[in-house]
């Protein structure tokens, strides 16, 4: 026994296993010969460090996705319903990359303090309004039906939220 443990050494009586050899040196790495370290250099000087996470490569050979960045993620306007409320209540608006990330980001930013038990949240270039200029032609219609204001009807006292 010479002392030694683990794998036995290769020899004339113990011949190297077939297949490639094992890495050496550092890190499993072969060093570089001199013509393949201009190559790496080359390689490395198309690395960019990108949000701090360190270099990622950016080379014709390794295509980078466009990404969105969260000036182009669509507005979305926010609705929460309270606990004690009936309906929905526009609270605010928040960009989003999709609409499920919209209704978590709305539940961090409006419902923190669990005041809410329902949300919308409804992408703003879905939303079609009336101008405020377009008030009275929009709403003169229904000032000359007056049967459906409830001013000819008697509420019985038993009818609870009227």
């Amino acid at each position: 026994m010479s002392g030694r443990s683990g794998a036995a050494a290769s020899g004339p009586e113990n011949p190297p296993a077939p297949g490639p050899r094992p890495p050496e040196g550092r890190g499993g790495k072969t060093p570089p010969e001199a013509p393949d370290r201009e190559r790496t250099e080359a390689a490395q000087s198309d690395l960019t460090a990108e949000g701090g996470h360190g270099a990622v490569p950016t080379g014709p050979e390794i295509p980078v996705a466009p990404t969105k960045s969260r000036r182009d993620w669509p507005l979305y306007e926010v609705f929460v319903r309270g606990k004690r409320g009936l309906n929905h209540v526009h609270v605010g608006s928040l960009h989003a990359p999709d609409d499920e990330m919209a209704v978590y980001a709305a539940r961090d930013v409006y419902t923190r303090r669990n005041e809410g038990v329902s949300i919308w949240v409804v992408r703003a270039e879905m939303i079609t309004a009336s101008s405020p200029d377009e008030k009275d032609p929009m709403f003169a219609p229904s000032g000359d039906k007056v049967y459906r204001h409830p001013t000819f009807y008697e509420i019985p006292d038993d009818v609870p939220h009227m």
